[in-house]
């Protein structure tokens, strides 16, 4: 927080006041001096009394007319009560010893004392001070943290302090919230500290303005008015930034919730739904397999049934990865964990997904043929199969699609590769979300989004990981990382 930089100013009402207080002094000190005088008063307790009034002074009014009440106090005395009398002429050294006495004994005494009461009064305030900051310190407790935190921190403020006005900017919300009587010129006071980045003091006003710190960032600003100390001002912008940040950690917190719930809603319907497809799309495969084992269709005919059996097969694809997604996502599948031969698995893969012109298009390198991987034999073929449609709908026509596995010492690395679309490296990893597309690539051909989420699910059910490398010359590359099998092993 940047320095305040008070800046004082001598009030002329402040003045006047001083020379009233001096004057009312003076004339006490004549009147108990005049009665003094009739009564034949010896000088002992004249002394005494003027010493009393003197400390007097010092307790209600403090030390500068204190001061001038021992001044008054030893010229009154020596010009009516030490001889000569009616004469400020001092008569023989010892009596200028005895009125020097009485005014350092005067001074000292007024001076201990207006310490003493000064020292008492800021306690009293501090104290004060601290009980109302416990006060809006518990209440900051209590706020409503689903609405702004500005209006309900002015209004305490306010209230516990008793101040004239409150304002405060939160730069979060991008609001400016006040209480009290602010001039129109005023109005911005709080923005426009949080804009200059400077706090500032102004006694003459009893203004105040803070920058309000969260760690190292600016959250705002908070400007009080009123008779509170810089101390104070100081707790309750740090008390202020803290219920601003709640309030941000609570929104963030409750957009996370919200999302969640809503992905699992979404996932949920997408679970019925499948389980709901899978009995008609069964019935529609059986039929258009038997009305094409069946003969007598024409061409025409037979396209269009053939056509309806790859989709059904497709469909019903889709919604045995919605099934298996859910079951990862709800740690309800049970692994059937087997050494799986890799080049074996690529193979299956292109077969089952693949016409005879598309394998021709694909190139397979595989370091050995006896190498395998530990996985479940259904999710790692679901993985491989993910990776090669992706590459077969986002690839440049005329273009090859590569395949490779090697392995390590622990692991199997095996690569799709293909040239397409480059995937912006912010959508790197949001790809393998769930129902997420890239905004890049989304309109170019249809999709679900639900591919490679299910792929990072199996591979993580697996103890392996996916990622993707995309490049404009090098092109794009799936990885996916599984733990060696028995045969691969060294």
């Amino acid at each position: 927080m940047a320095n305040p930089t008070p800046r004082r100013r001598t009030g002329v009402p402040g003045i006047l006041k001083s020379v009233a207080q001096c004057l009312g002094v003076g004339l006490v000190l004549s009147l108990l001096t005049l009665v003094g005088f009739f009564l034949q008063t010896n000088q002992l307790t004249i002394s005494l009394v003027y010493l009393l009034v003197v400390v007097g002074v010092a307790s209600l009014l403090g030390i500068w007319q204190a001061t001038f009440a021992s001044i008054v106090a030893v010229l009154l005395l020596d010009y009516y009560f030490e001889p000569p009398l009616f004469s400020l002429a001092v008569e023989s050294p010892s009596v200028f010893v005895a009125l020097l006495t009485f005014e350092v004994i005067a001074l000292a005494i007024s001076g201990f004392q207006s310490r003493e009461m000064r020292t008492a009064r800021e306690a009293a305030i501090q104290r004060t001070g601290m009980e109302q900051l416990y006060e809006l310190s518990r209440s900051t407790l209590l706020l409503d943290l689903r609405q702004p935190p500005g209006p309900q921190l002015a209004v305490l403020i306010q209230r516990v302090f008793d101040t004239d006005a409150v304002a405060l900017f939160d730069s979060v919300l991008g609001r400016l919230d006040s209480v009290g009587e602010w001039r129109s010129d005023e109005e911005g006071l709080a923005k426009d500290c949080f804009l200059r980045d400077v706090a500032h003091d102004d006694p003459a006003t009893q203004t105040f303005e803070r920058l309000l710190l969260a760690g190292s960032e600016r959250v705002g600003a908070l400007v009080v008015r009123g008779r509170v100390s810089s101390l104070v001002v100081n707790a309750l912008a740090a008390l202020a930034a803290i219920a601003i940040d709640r309030h941000e950690s609570f929104e963030k917190e409750e957009r996370a919730e919200t999302a969640k719930q809503s992905e699992q809603l979404r996932a949920a319907v997408m679970d019925a739904l499948a389980h709901e497809f899978k009995t008609p799309l069964a019935a529609v495969q059986t039929a258009s397999s038997g009305l094409l084992d069946m003969g007598g269709l024409t061409a025409t005919q037979e396209d269009l049934v053939t056509l309806i059996d790859g989709e059904a097969i497709r469909l019903n694809s889709l919604c045995t990865r919605l099934l298996r997604t859910a079951k990862l996502d709800q740690a309800r599948i049970d692994l059937d964990t087997d050494d799986v031969n890799v080049k074996g698995a690529i193979s299956k893969a292109l077969v089952s997904h693949s016409t005879e012109s598309e394998i021709n298009d694909i190139q397979v390198a595989v370091d050995e043929p006896g190498l395998t991987v530990r996985a479940d034999r259904e999710l790692f073929g679901m993985i491989l199969t993910q990776f090669i449609d992706n590459a077969r709908k986002y690839s440049r026509r005329g273009t090859p699609i590569e395949i490779a596995a090697q392995q390590s010492s622990t692991e199997v690395l095996i690569s799709v590769h293909n040239f397409g679309p480059t995937i912006p490296i912010e959508d790197r990893e949001r790809i393998f979300e769930r129902f997420y597309r890239s905004p890049e690539t989304k309109n170019i051909v249809p999709g679900t989004g639900i591919g490679l989420s299910a792929a990072r699910k199996a591979a993580e059910a697996n103890h392996g990981h996916v990622w993707v490398v995309s490049d404009d010359k090098e092109g794009t590359t799936f990885y996916l990382s599984l733990p060696n099998g028995v045969r691969g092993m060294r």
